[in-house]
């Protein structure tokens, strides 16, 4: 072999080990983003008794006054959940989310188009569960006001996609813009035919919002370590580091097709 045609493959060998870092460096770099966002919403039970106790009191509108009052077709144990997708479908994927949590818009983010299209397929029904851990851990009132306005749309029947535009417009995680009734009614202009006076005064009757409270109660029973959790199969998908939007659609495709 010439030294010419030695040169030649070893450089190619060289440049292929260059993507092969650079792929590395990519899926670290992705994999950061997700976990590093996850940490701002994992539970502090310390910080939550201590937050809670010093804003006591100061959202006129009563977090858990009046009964508990479901979204229209909620399901599960209390109606807590609100259901997406088939109801024959063979794969359930449970989502436990705060609409103020970054690391639940990272989420979003990924792994919005591989589920709406795993929904959309038949092949998948998503369980949403909303709480309101930054409320508890940041103080404010965004995350109930949030979640009591999608269970709001799920009354009008486009949940799916207001909650996809709350995530879309999320607020920094340090603001509490989501507190504002107006800027959710704002929002909802986003989705076509759901800003209608019955919207309108269950965001601002606050209507579900005993039922918020009730859902975050029953994701502190489970004892869940943050936000979001993703659990198909039982099992929460979210802490597995290898997990991208291929593989969970990977995993639906098996649990279909067994």
């Amino acid at each position: 072999m010439s030294e010419k045609n030695r040169d030649g493959k070893r450089t190619a060998r060289e440049r292929m080990a260059v993507e092969r870092e650079k792929q590395k460096s990519a899926d670290k770099r992705r994999r950061a983003l997700i976990v590093g966002a996850s940490v701002v919403c994992v539970l502090a039970l310390a910080a939550v008794v201590g937050v809670l106790a010093a804003n006591s009191g100061k959202d006129k509108k009563s977090a858990a006054s009046g009964p508990a009052v479901s979204p229209s077709g909620a399901t599960g144990k209390d109606g807590l959940a609100i259901p997406v997708g088939k109801d024959g479908a063979k794969s359930t994927l449970t989502v436990w989310e705060d609409f103020r949590c970054p690391a639940c818009q990272a989420f979003e983010t990924g792994f919005r188009p591989t589920i709406h299209e795993l929904v959309d397929a038949g092949k998948l029904r998503v369980e949403y569960h909303l709480v309101t851990l930054i409320d508890d851990g940041r103080g404010g009132s965004g995350s109930r006001h949030a979640a009591n306005a999608a269970a709001c749309a799920q009354d009008a029947g486009k949940f799916t996609a207001f909650h996809d535009v709350l995530y879309e417009n999320q607020p920094s995680e340090t603001t509490d813009d989501f507190s504002n009734d107006n800027k959710l009614i704002e929002l909802a202009g986003k989705v076509d035919g759901l800003n209608t006076p019955a919207f309108q005064k269950c965001v601002k009757d606050g209507t579900h919002n005993s039922w918020v409270v009730k859902s975050n109660a029953a994701f502190q029973r489970g004892g869940f370590r943050g936000t979001p959790t993703v659990l198909l199969g039982g099992k929460n998908i979210y802490e597995d580091q290898t997990m991208t939007p291929a593989k969970l659609k990977q995993m639906v495709e098996a649990q279909n097709k067994a």
